[in-house]
């Protein structure tokens, strides 16, 4: 990188922010991946500074590690996929939003991960991960589902599993729900015991939090529990309608992406699971790609989502 061309050579900065994380990567004009980055969430419904310090702490790792300074980080042409900007207020604040790239490039996180997932052709993608959502994009047509944001959304995530423990959890613990092994690994996990030493610890929690404890329903399925295996039938019921949604656009192929992805996979039908194929590549990749797009297009300001 020291080498005249390689000052002047363009280099894009892919960012996939989401509830939970911020992942970033710097890649040269040859896509030969220089350095990688993470930060916290970066989606703007958790506040503009928390999410643009996010990209901001992922992409100085990534620029350390790409052996770059702080200074080299106006050189980058940067692709943003964030959770959030599906909602026109934050698509809008992040437009505006005085960043320190050369070119700043802003979509949806689920079309970003749609473009890596399938390397820019056409297909699906469900994220099942703090949050849930889908999108299909076919022969230039989009449709996405879903990612409205915990409580009132996010059916399937990891979110709605955490907090769905924690519902069982409490009406065994008030013993006017099932029993369930759910309780022991839950009170395990916090140290504690008590009703409403759970209630506290719960009571200003994040979505990120919620899904922090998502696992440990799958532990309790996988040893025959019926309240657990209950709670992810219900959860895999809202991913399936999900897919089927999306297969109003006739997708080719579909890739599920997020931390809880492998875990729903067996509890989904035939029909479904017919379509799965393996992302072949990252939503920050994908979000590198989408810059390139929105350069060859004049940088237009684009959004990729729409619910029709």
């Amino acid at each position: 990188m020291s080498s005249e061309a390689g000052q002047h050579s363009p280099l894009y900065l892919g960012i996939d922010g989401g509830g939970s994380k911020c992942r970033v990567v710097i890649v040269d004009a040859a896509d030969q991946l220089l350095g990688e980055g993470l930060g916290g969430p970066a989606n703007p419904l958790r506040g503009m500074k928390v999410a643009t310090d996010s990209i901001l702490t992922a992409t100085q790792q990534a620029l350390l590690a790409a052996g770059m300074t702080f200074n080299d980080m106006s050189r980058l042409i940067a692709g943003a996929g964030l959770a959030g900007v599906n909602m026109p207020q934050y698509f809008q604040l992040f437009s505006e939003w005085q960043h320190p790239f050369a070119e700043f490039h802003l979509t949806s996180d689920l079309h970003t991960a749609c473009i890596g997932a399938h390397k820019g052709d056409d297909g699906a993608v469900i994220i099942i991960g703090t949050g849930s959502c889908g999108l299909a994009d076919v022969k230039g047509q989009c449709l996405d589902i879903g990612g409205h944001g915990f409580p009132y959304g996010d059916n399937g995530s990891g979110a709605w599993f955490g907090n769905q423990l924690v519902h069982h959890v409490l009406l065994h613990k008030d013993q006017i729900g099932a029993a369930t092994l759910l309780t022991e690994l839950l009170t395990e996990a916090l140290g504690v015991s008590g009703t409403l030493e759970i209630v506290s610890h719960f009571m200003h929690a994040t979505p990120t939090v919620f899904a922090r404890y998502a696992p440990l329903i799958f532990t309790a399925a996988e040893q025959g529990d019926q309240v657990a295996a209950e709670i992810i039938q219900a959860g895999a019921r809202h991913i399936e309608n999900i897919a089927l949604r999306l297969f109003s656009l006739d997708p080719p192929r579909l890739a599920l992406i997020g931390g809880l992805a492998y875990k729903v996979q067996p509890y989904l039908s035939a029909q479904v699971q017919a379509l799965i194929v393996p992302a072949q590549a990252a939503p920050e990749f994908g979000a590198v790609w989408f810059a390139r797009q929105r350069r060859a297009r004049n940088g237009q300001e684009f959004l990729s989502v729409s619910n029709q």
